[in-house]
């Protein structure tokens, strides 16, 4: 572990006492001033776990920023990384934000700067601070402002130090809200002079504080609205007016708080009338200007218009709903459907295709949209090296977005376009642990602009989109590990013998890697065939693996001529030998189809049924010894059953008859009540429908073999 990254020594454990000087908050409010940002956060690390609790927050409302009340060290966020890593981290506006943070652009995802920094000395670490500016800060932060606040956090840093050494542990403070007083006109304004200036205006205006809590509004804004000032004040607007209340709305309140710009929206204020409203942000809250959006009026005269003012491309609900379904897909395609499903409907797009990389050139995963499927393959297997908006958008993580073909055409060559009847594209890399799994292309059928924050709700949707990619590629590779190591182990297909016939099912269970230790097997061995069915404890590789050296084992001991007790008791030694503290459920029987007559001996395996060729079913009542791997002086009894032509033996692991909230007996007379009924079908039709109900069920918590013999005439 790095100096950077070594278990940080923490703040005593003392019990923590208010004490007079807010030591914290003046901290902050001095490195605000000293850097001009208008927001900022003190964290401090839990005396007891690797946490950091947020103790005092300046010049936002902390609601803004309750998702990151109490942040985990190893959380990908700001200052999380800042004091990890010991290192000032920079996120230069909204387009960063999304490519390195998603998750907080998809709750956040307005302009705005932010810089976070450790707050530790040489020996001990306190905390961390992140300081925010309006979007209109430059893309890079100045030497002098980096200077500021690493010496106003070291300073911070020692004085923490002081304080703890005199027994005043640091505290969380009352948060810093320049919050103007609810009241009257011109208690609001300053002077009675303003307040009527303020009355003749043609126009609306209204106050908001910090909160978004209405503390002033003029009379013109009242009639408006239809809302009488007293109703108004002390309010927040979206809550107080029924027709404002959308989410919408409140993002515009945040969207301007937070990036410090100008914003607006247009709304209808039943039954026809459009308003205008125009929020201008400072750091002691919003001036808000409302006038009749006269234009809008006029046009939707000339036909239905949607309700409501124009709205962001996804909502900060919409973006969550949409991550909490990503989480839910699985596989690849669950991914790919999910984003044609959901994604690309929200964001506006017509078609989509997701591509992978592989062996260094581009795969296609999926796709959605397009009329011709030989359109997309032209995508699948160019060299990463060849210059083209996807492998560019891959190789680099920077998003590309091309408002027209035009635009398009003008970087790259006419033959790299892509091949469709589509006329804007949206490249989004997936990047995911810091490392490139994929791109998203989504398609549009017309021109469409992609203004900054649509483009970082669709960079922080590739962050998402890339995480569940990440999970659905582990996850498919999984399932082919676990297909392919399963099928190697089981039989390819089972040996003729001389008067038997033999028909085999194996089901997966449906959870884990879907790989398990069931198995069977037939000898073809002279002068007399075997059978042995079986079922090591577990459902993952090490159960497999064992599974695959049992088999192996049976039809060694078999090979050699051992009898069927000899050959249990030998796999049993040799289970404990192998010192792999896994039991295994057994069934071994030798074959003599001559004689009628089969050798059985058991090894805590369920009974296997037979049924005779007048459609009698009964359970075979075995002698048998404990399971293998338990008792190394273990014995297993033999048990002689008649095997007459036309009997069919139905051997199985108890996946088969186990399932939740069934008593085994009732599974166990209905398995044989089916193998009754349907005894006279062609083996591997009997087989399918023995295990037609375990194969529909969506869950399976266990493994399912089955192994029919059928002694011909």
């Amino acid at each position: 572990m790095s100096d950077g990254q070594r278990s940080p020594a923490r703040v005593p454990a003392a019990a923590r006492t208010r004490v007079g000087r807010p030591l914290l908050s003046l901290a902050l409010a001095s490195m605000m001033d000293e850097v001009h940002a208008h927001a900022g956060a003190v964290y401090l690390l839990a005396a007891d776990e690797p946490v950091l609790e947020m103790a005092v927050m300046a010049g936002l409302p902390r609601a803004f920023a309750a998702p990151w009340e109490r942040i985990g060290l190893s959380a990908p966020v700001p200052v999380a990384d800042a004091l990890r890593e010991r290192r000032l981290v920079w996120v230069g506006g909204e387009e960063d934000m999304a490519r390195r943070y998603p998750r907080i652009a998809v709750v956040l995802p307005y302009p705005f700067a932010l810089a976070a920094l450790p707050v530790a000395t040489p020996a001990t670490q306190y905390g961390a601070v992140f300081v925010t500016w309006p979007g209109t800060h430059p893309p890079e932060l100045s030497e002098r402002e980096r200077d500021h606040l690493t010496a106003a956090c070291d300073r911070l840093a020692v004085r923490l130090e002081r304080a703890v050494r005199d027994s005043h542990p640091p505290h969380p403070e009352p948060d810093l809200l320049a919050e103007p007083p609810l009241g009257g006109t011109a208690g609001t304004l300053g002077t009675v002079e303003a307040a009527r200036m303020v009355a003749r205006l043609p126009y609306g205006l209204c106050s908001l504080d910090m909160q978004g809590r209405i503390s002033f509004a003029n009379a013109a804004a009242a009639e408006l609205i239809g809302v009488p000032a007293s109703g108004l004040l002390g309010t927040q607007l979206w809550a107080a007016v029924p027709w404002l209340n959308d989410p919408v709305y409140e993002d515009r309140y945040r969207a301007a708080l937070i990036s410090q710009q100008s914003t607006s929206f247009v709304a209808l204020r039943p039954p026809g009338d459009w308003l205008s409203f125009r929020l201008y942000p400072s750091t002691t809250g919003l001036s808000v200007r409302i006038s009749r959006a006269r234009a809008v009026s006029e046009l939707s005269r000339g036909g239905p218009q949607p309700g409501g003012a124009p709205t962001r491309l996804v909502t900060i609900s919409q973006v969550l709903s949409l991550a909490g379904a990503l989480t839910e897909a699985v596989s690849v395609q669950d991914v790919v459907q999910l984003v044609a499903d959901e994604i690309a409907p929200a964001v506006g797009s017509q078609a989509l295709v997701v591509l992978g990389s592989r062996g260094g050139r581009l795969h296609v995963l999926g796709h959605r949209g397009y009329p011709d499927r030989h359109l997309v393959e032209r995508f699948d297997g160019l060299p990463l090296t060849e210059r083209t908006p996807g492998t560019h958008a891959l190789s680099s993580g920077v998003p590309a977005f091309f408002e027209s073909r035009e635009q398009l055409e003008r970087l790259y060559p006419v033959r790299h376009t892509p091949p469709d009847p589509f006329a804007a594209w949206a490249y989004l890399p997936l990047i995911a642990s810091g490392r490139p799994v994929g791109t998203c292309v989504l398609a549009y059928a017309e021109p469409h602009p992609f203004p900054t924050d649509e483009r970082a709700v669709l960079t922080s949707l590739g962050g998402l989109i890339a995480q569940a990619l990440e999970r659905a590629l582990l996850y498919d590779a999984k399932h082919q590990l676990a297909h392919g190591l399963q099928a190697a182990l089981l039989p390819h297909s089972l040996p003729r013998l001389p008067g038997v016939d033999a028909a085999a099912r194996y089901l997966p269970a449906t959870r884990g890697m879907e790989i398990g230790g069931d198995f069977y097997d037939l000898v073809p061995s002279r002068p007399l065939a075997a059978a042995v069915i079986g079922d090591v404890q577990g459902h993952n590789v090490t159960a497999a693996g064992l599974m695959g050296q049992l088999r192996t084992a049976v039809r060694a001991y078999t090979a050699v001529g051992q009898a069927p007790e000899e050959v249990m008791r030998s796999t049993n030694r040799l289970l404990i030998d192998l010192g792999a503290d896994l039991f295994a459920s057994c069934l071994y029987l030798r074959l003599d189809p001559a004689r009628g007559m089969a050798v059985m001996a058991r090894a805590g395996h369920p009974p296997p049924l037979l049924r005779r060729a007048d459609g009698r079913v009964r359970v075979l009542d075995l002698a048998g010894g404990p399971l293998l791997g338990i008792d190394a002086s273990a014995t297993y009894p033999t048990t002689e059953v008649d095997l007459a032509p036309g009997c069919v033996l139905a051997l199985y692991t108890d996946g088969l008859i186990e399932s939740p909230g069934l008593d085994i007996e009732d599974a166990l007379a209905g398995l044989g009540q089916r193998l009754g009924e349907a005894g006279d079908l062609p083996l591997d039709e009997l087989a399918d429908r023995l295990v037609e109900r375990s194969a529909a069920t969506e869950e399976r918590l266990d493994d399912v073999a089955l192994l029919l013999l059928r002694a011909r005439e």
